[in-house]
């Protein structure tokens, strides 16, 4: 039976936990530094306390180490790690290729996606090196990730959820050329999300104002079937500079798709962590943040994958601006012609229009049956098409119906001698404790009373564990009972917790525990950070010409010779591989823009 991880991000300790409550498998961190989203980093002791968390559900704690090193900071980066490792770390997220030769390096090593995992050869070199996973790229087809599946022995994990990168993962170097701040140190400036005009060789201006390298969101929810076929066992959302409430929301709603695929084969899948998740919120990925979604390259087939006109968060499209009204000194107020019904809109509710040079975003005050109002928003206009990116009324349901993480412990309960009451638990994990209780009590008047108190108050909660009587036998004189008080029987479920606690240990260190491949002595000097004034900048799967209906091979097109992009006086030039399909960028061969009217 294989087993499914779901993986989720997290900034730091708490959005960690909520993640584990919500249902995660596995959770993704970074230490102090070398993580790659360097806003994102975490002390080794909240490291600590999310792996004594999570570890109570067999949750495992993968640490980021994932960007490339400067000239000197292997030492630190080796000391951060045995650190982290003597955190609780059940996992490192790995980059650079030396850590694999670090014998004191015990924990599992993941292949990141930034080692530019697509295809075959690339996936063996990595199993090779004694990675126990491998991350491929989010660029692949089904076709091309069950290929690779079945050429490695080492598990394989695959991004279904979050923002996506326009490039192809570790060949990006678009953020250091532009800001001298690279993704590959874990300063990305997001250089993709900015606005550029698109000129031909000429200097023509084809097109102004507009993302023309910003991809919508990923999400593969309904593919996720398709995906445990090919052989992924572990299912990433991407995220670590997301809050809590976009993770509790998307960990959820994949969470309860994984356990409908397990339902759906139970001989063939299971989780791989255990507990149930309590109560909560009816998740809903439309109404967190998102740039609409993609499925991107996952058929072999070029789809619309551009969001060059809104490159930040849309939201759901709730109707269009009816009727506004401007009053001097006071704040405007518009109506809201729905485009379904039932639309109910709340105080606090956050909106956006699209405008030309990007979205303009703003806050709805007051918000009354269909009516609102707010602070002026002078891009505002009849007609326009109304989206929220922010629903209240979901935010806050979020906070006010929390999930809860529990262990299933099903009880046998023996009732013997002078009343020495065993309680026999049993986990979902497999611990088994035997918990004697003597008592010197009165015997019970109404024994069937005092059986559906013991029942009643064993089979509750205690800490983070979820009790079921299976079983109660009465074997003394007379079938008797002794009269327990209902806080008497509760301290006996205490313990019985503490019991099972104590016999609590960590989840193994591979995912099956099925493969781990024997550690190599690799030679591999410092990789330095390159001068990237020129050549290539990105490549990518994506395709400027294609999403602007001007690809030769696919829509008949007939695109200039030359193309480039400008931001801000910096001028790109895009080039085009037809045959791999591909595009590449690199810096132009000078500042001059030829021919500019």
């Amino acid at each position: 039976m294989r087993r499914l991880e779901l993986l989720a991000p997290a900034r730091n300790k708490d959005i960690g936990i909520a993640a584990i409550d919500c249902g995660a498998d596995a959770v993704y961190i970074a230490g102090p530094d070398f993580g790659a989203r360097k806003a994102a980093g975490n002390s080794f002791e909240d490291i600590a306390g999310l792996c004594e968390y999570a570890h109570r559900y067999g949750v495992r704690i993968f640490v980021t180490y994932n960007t490339l090193w400067r000239e000197g900071e292997e030492e630190q980066a080796h000391a951060q790690m045995l650190r982290a490792q003597e955190a609780g770390a059940d996992a490192f997220i790995i980059r650079e290729e030396r850590i694999a030769a670090w014998e004191d390096i015990t924990v599992p090593l993941h292949a990141s996606t930034q080692c530019a995992i697509r295809d075959v050869a690339r996936a063996r070199h990595f199993e090779a090196l004694g990675c126990e996973r491998i991350i491929l790229e989010r660029e692949l087809s089904l076709a091309q990730i069950r290929q690779i599946c079945a050429a490695v022995q080492c598990e394989v994990e695959f991004f279904v959820h979050g923002a996506l990168c326009v490039c192809y993962s570790g060949d990006c170097r678009l953020s250091e050329y532009i800001d001298g701040r690279s993704a590959d140190r874990g300063e990305c400036i997001q250089a993709c999300r900015s606005l550029y005009d698109l000129q031909d060789g000429d200097g023509h201006t084809l097109v102004r104002g507009k993302a023309l390298l910003s991809l919508k969101d990923f999400n593969l929810k309904a593919r996720l079937e398709e995906l445990a076929e090919a052989g992924v066992v572990s299912f990433k959302i991407e995220g670590r500079l997301k809050n809590a409430s976009y993770v509790r929301n998307v960990v959820r709603d994949y969470s309860l798709a994984l356990d409908a695929l397990v339902a759906k084969y139970p001989d063939r899948y299971c989780r791989a962590s255990y507990g149930l998740v309590e109560g909560g919120f009816t998740p809903d990925t439309a109404k967190t943040f998102n740039r609409g979604y993609t499925e991107l390259f996952l058929d072999g087939r070029r789809g619309k994958w551009s969001s060059m006109d809104a490159p930040k968060s849309m939201g759901e499209a709730i109707g269009t601006l009816q009727r506004i009204w401007r009053t001097p000194g006071k704040a405007m107020q518009f109506s809201v012609q729905p485009l379904r019904r039932g639309l109910e809109l709340h105080n606090g509710d956050g909106f956006a229009v699209t405008v030309r040079g990007g979205i303009v975003g703003f806050r709805g005050d007051v918000c009354d049956g269909l009516q609102v109002q707010c602070k002026e928003v002078p891009e505002l206009r009849e007609g326009m098409t109304l989206y929220r990116n922010v629903n209240a009324a979901f935010e806050k349901s979020l906070e006010a119906q929390p999930c809860r993480r529990v262990i299933p412990v099903q009880l046998d309960v023996r009732v013997h001698g002078k009343y020495v009451i065993e309680v026999h638990a049993r986990t979902q994990d497999g611990r088994e404790v035997l918990s004697p209780f003597h008592t010197d009590v009165d015997t019970a008047e109404n024994g069937d009373r005092a059986a559906a108190m013991l029942r009643e108050q064993l089979a509750k909660r205690s800490g983070s564990y979820k009790f079921t009587l299976d079983d109660l036998r009465i074997e003394t004189a007379g079938g008797r009972l002794p009269l327990l008080s209902a806080s008497t029987i509760n301290g006996m479920r205490r313990l019985v917790a503490e019991d099972l606690d104590a016999l609590a240990d960590r989840p193994a260190s591979g995912m099956d525990g099925h493969f781990r491949s024997e550690a190599r002595t690799i030679s591999c000097p410092p990789v330095p950070l390159q001068d990237l004034s020129a050549g290539e900048l990105m490549r990518s799967k994506y395709c400027v010409r294609y999403e602007l209906g001007l690809c030769p091979k696919y829509q008949g097109g007939r695109p200039p010779q030359e193309l480039f992009l400008l931001n801000n006086g910096r001028r790109l030039a895009l080039h085009f591989d037809c045959a791999a399909c591909e595009m590449t960028v690199t810096a132009a061969d000078s500042g001059v823009i030829p021919g500019r009217r």
